[in-house]
């Protein structure tokens, strides 16, 4: 990947000034430069030279900040005019701050320091042309290995005392602003600092003058891996294959990739051997394989229509070789006899491949959904779009209305922010059709794979959710999530759960507060108990009647106050020995999560069910392999949103 800062460096900058006579009246200097002559420049750190292709450059505005060193508290002054002449960068301006800085330009210059100059924005796309490629940028044909920025926004220029395209040159005029007059002339060179972006035009932050030492080892590792991959590309073809060759190298393909396509067109096709006027179609393949894997015909008949299902049954019971053999439309060699001939052939085809990924897809999703997930009822979901460690903000402070007085004036609100973080991870595992599979010929081992793997998937998640709420981790507060200090962890013989225990609950859960001290005001709305608690709940939110008998409740209303207040939720991951910390006594209230999150899964980009892709197997597998992985993180967030009872009779 390319570093985010690129700097070009070239020759000094000299000022020389002149009319400095008593008299003359303040100065205010103005520029004259060709920031960028539009060839190669070489930079430190850089494997391959870098060419900005000027037809690329965005200029926003004629009139854009001049700086010291890209930092935007350092001004100098502006330019007047920015243009392209001749396929050159050319800029006039003037040193028009009244600051240190500029002021330390002017005069250092006229003392003959070596300024250059460097020219800063965003890029917005780059193009690597690898070596015998050649490419016209700026009027001029360049050879590859190279770089083409091929768009950029022009957003500062600046005096650095670093910058390498020596060809390019500055004039700065020092002019008085009264009838006397006197010049400075300066001579430079022009560098460019760009920072990358993945959105078009984007603001730039300040741009540093080096490239940071862990950037321009990642930009080598790159450069390494890019040489490697078209040396391999090279030594697997032997000259043959040229157009094959040359388009694996432009559009970026892997060596496993062009391996590939190589034998494939390296050896007949399977097509000659097909005979697609028998073959099923793709869903009625689809069909079969979905019926060895056990899914049951309700679920099959709202996938596919009555003729594909009726025309699927009849190939109930083939094994994987005869299956595949249907997929290609012809007789693939013996197996036994020529097993990598088979599989070649076999793969060799676009359909087959692509019936098994559908396949799956659609098991890997079923064995998804088939695991329990509770933890979906107490869980708030969210987005977050990279895997860095994101901040969350709920505003809780109090926004009462006030009334307003004779004056009319409104009151602002204060806002108090509680912080809380959430980081996605990814999750996976791959499998592949083995040799074994083959040769054991049994078709639902197609399925049963996906499935588990869809299973694993959705453990992996209910695992994180469970393992977290049971670990109680400690706050920035220094208090464990669940504590007496939050107010949402009781104990003691009155937290069974019961008529009285579930009151002291709510009252507990209804006492919460802002920190402006006044009532939260959310209320619970779930109760989640281990499964030994589950009819005891049950129970409890639909009996309307109590049968309290004893001496001591003699006399209490007979009239069940809780009915139908809660949905209750229940699971055993509640209690599992194997879990620390887990309770066949402890139960929970929740509030809505959507409304108050005591927990949190975000999702990579929204996904939240797995991906499955197939790749072609590495060497060591006879067969094709595919991954399956889910990008998801756990966090918990605000303690007030959940109480946790102990149970303790």
């Amino acid at each position: 990947m390319l570093p985010n800062f690129l700097t070009f460096h070239t020759i000094p900058v000299f000022l020389k000034a002149s009319g400095d006579e008593e008299g003359e009246g303040e100065l205010t200097p103005t520029f004259s430069m060709t920031a960028y002559t539009g060839g190669k420049m070489n930079i430190e750190g850089f494997q391959h030279p870098v060419v900005v292709d000027l037809t690329g450059l965005d200029i926003p505005s004629q009139n854009i900040p001049i700086r010291l060193d890209h930092k935007s508290s350092q001004g100098i002054g502006h330019t007047t005019s920015i243009r392209i002449e001749d396929h050159e960068l050319v800029a006039d301006g003037l040193i028009s701050r009244d600051t240190n800085c500029a002021h330390d330009v002017a005069s250092s210059g006229t003392k003959g320091f070596p300024w250059k100059a460097s020219i800063g924005g965003p890029i917005h796309e780059v193009e690597f042309i690898p070596a015998g490629m050649h490419v016209e940028v700026n009027g001029r044909q360049f050879e590859g290995p190279v770089y083409v920025v091929r768009e950029m926004t022009l957003k500062e220029i600046s005096f650095v005392d670093n910058a390498a395209d020596t060809n390019t040159s500055a004039t700065v005029n020092a002019s008085a602003k009264h009838s006397n007059t006197s010049k400075a002339r300066v001579k430079t060179t022009a560098s460019a600092s760009f920072k990358k972006t993945d959105k078009p035009k984007a603001e730039p932050t300040p741009v540093p003058m080096m490239m940071e030492a862990e950037m321009q080892k990642h930009f080598r590792a790159a450069a390494l891996a890019e040489t490697n991959r078209i040396e391999g590309i090279r030594t697997i073809a032997k000259d043959e294959q040229a157009e094959l060759v040359a388009k694996a190298i432009v559009e970026g393909w892997d060596v496993p990739r062009f391996e590939l396509e190589f034998l494939r067109k390296s050896r007949p096709l399977a097509t000659d051997v097909r005979r697609e006027q028998n073959r099923p179609t793709n869903q009625v393949l689809e069909a079969v394989a979905m019926h060895a894997g056990g899914v049951t015909l309700q679920a099959m008949e709202k996938q596919y229509t009555e003729p594909v299902l009726e025309a699927a049954d009849k190939y109930r019971g083939i094994g994987i070789q005869e299956f595949c053999e249907l997929a290609c439309g012809g007789q693939l060699p013996r197996y036994k006899r020529d097993a990598i001939g088979w599989l070649e052939a076999a793969f060799s085809t676009t359909t087959l491949p692509g019936i098994l990924s559908n396949i799956a897809n659609k098991m890997l999703l079923d064995g998804y959904n088939y695991v329990d997930d509770t933890w979906r009822r107490i869980c708030k979901f969210a987005t977050v779009n990279d895997f860095k460690t994101h901040s969350r903000y709920r505003l809780t402070s109090d926004f009462k209305f006030e009334k307003i007085g004779d004056g009319g004036e409104l009151k602002h609100g204060k806002l108090d922010e509680q912080k809380f973080t959430q980081k996605a991870d990814t999750y996976g595992i791959m499998f592949a059709l083995t040799r074994q599979m083959i040769i054991n010929d049994d078709l639902s081992a197609l399925t049963d794979v996906p499935r588990q793997i869809g299973m694993g998937a959705a453990e992996s998640i209910m695992d994180a959710v469970w393992d977290l709420l049971h670990a109680n981790p400690v706050q920035p507060d220094g208090n464990t999530f669940f504590h007496a200090n939050h107010k949402n962890y009781l104990a003691g013989a009155d937290t069974v759960l019961n008529v009285d225990g579930l009151t002291k609950a709510e009252i507990a859960f209804m006492e919460q507060t802002k920190p402006n001290g006044r009532p939260l005001g959310v209320p619970a709305s779930i109760l989640l108990v281990p499964t030994a608690l589950k009819v005891v709940a049950e129970m409890l939110m639909k009996s309307t009647l109590l049968n309290e008998t004893t001496t001591e409740n003699k006399g209490k209303p007979n009239q069940n106050p809780h009915a139908g207040k809660f949905d209750v939720v229940s699971t055993t991951y509640l209690s599992t020995p194997s879990i620390t910390n887990s309770s066949a006594k402890a139960w929970y209230l929740f509030a809505d999560p959507n409304r108050l999150p005591a927990f949190e899964v975000a999702f990579l980009g929204g996904q939240d069910s797995p991906t499955v892709e197939r790749a072609d197997a590495d060497f060591n597998v006879l067969g094709i392999q595919f991954r399956g992985y889910i990008d998801f993180g756990v966090r918990e967030q605000d303690w007030r949103g959940v109480l946790k009872m102990k149970g303790e009779n």
